[in-house]
Formats: C-alpha cells, structure tokens, sequence
C-alpha cells in the first residue's frame, strides 16, 4: 500500500516538473508571404537594442536562434532575405492550490484499520514564480513588414547556474522555431 501510494507521488511529481519545463508556443503569419524565398538573414540590430533583457541573454538568445537556423540551412547575410528580432516580456504568476476534496487513502476506526475513499482538508499552498515570454519575429528585409511570429512563454529557470540558463535559452528557442517557417495549407475546393 505504502509503495503504491510512493508510486503514485513520484509519478505525479515527474508530471509536475515536465509541466513547469515546458514552453507554450503559439505563431502566426502573413498567409501572403512566399517562405520559399526567405534562404538568408542578419539580425535586427534596432529591436534586439529594445528588448529589456541582459545583454548576456541577448547573447544566449541570438546563438540559440544562429544554430537553430543555421542547422535549416539558413545563411547569415549582410544583404539578407529576412530580418530577425525579439523582444521579452516577463510577469510574476501565482499558483493556489486547494489541497481538500475526496481522496483514496488510508483510515483508522476502532472497528478496522485499511483502505477506503475519505475527505480530507489540507489547506491552500501557494507559489510564485516568474514566467517570460520571447518573441521571435521574422521580418522582410525587401518590405520591412513583420510576416512570421513566434512566442514562446513559460516558467523562467532564475539560476546561477549557467549551463542550466543556456539550456533553458536553447529549448525555449529551438520549441519557437519548430513552427517556422510555418506548414501553409492549400485550400481546397
């Protein structure tokens, strides 16, 4: 009984540390735009300047997107097809956990001591954490008109540790730019 109970604690807690490790994506584009002819990029200098980060996680961030769009078969250019930018946003969030309600577990009457279904109250938890957005847009260098986005938001490891922060950087990145360039649909009739 005591090892299922154990079972069921690390299981749910190896759910629980995947979920606070993963990054929500979401992307849009301009339907017109022709990806098949985007094959070079540089950075934009003026909006990565904005974005209100370290100038070291300016650094991680802007490597993580080289590789990434490097390994597509991008090519960095001075006279580039697109132009690539982002920008952060950061905010506190706050998780309250209600630890009441029905439960399987153990009980203890005078009559018999074993298994059973029972209510139980618990109180509230609560935890702060800091989650941050990052926005990578791509934009044409010819128009100089956004035509993809990705944001990618989710719980930011605050460490000092450093090969943990790349990491993060990268997943968050690499999680980005698996939508890009985006799979565009052919209507049908």
């Amino acid at each position: 009984m005591k090892r299922l109970r154990h079972l069921a604690l690390i299981v749910f807690s190896f759910g629980l540390l995947a979920s606070c490790s993963s990054v929500r994506v979401v992307s849009d584009y301009d339907q017109k735009a022709n990806f098949n002819t985007y094959k070079s990029y540089a950075f934009y200098k003026t909006g990565i300047d904005k974005a209100q980060i370290s100038d070291l996680d300016k650094k991680r961030i802007l490597r993580a997107i080289e590789a990434e769009l490097d390994s597509r078969g991008f090519v960095k250019s001075d006279n580039p097809d697109v132009l690539i930018s982002i920008f952060t946003k950061e905010r506190e969030r706050v998780d309250v956990y209600n630890n009441y309600g029905w439960g399987w577990g153990g009980f203890y009457s005078p009559w018999a001591w074993g298994p059973g279904w029972g209510w139980g109250w618990g109180g509230n938890n609560v935890s702060t954490r800091t989650e941050g957005s990052l926005y990578i847009d791509v934009i044409d260098a010819e128009k100089k008109e956004l035509v993809w986005q990705g944001r990618g938001v989710g719980t930011l490891n605050n460490t000092s540790n450093i090969e943990k922060k790349e990491q993060r950087i990268q997943e968050f990145v690499a999680q980005i730019l698996e939508e890009y360039p985006p799979q565009m649909t052919v209507a049908s009739n």
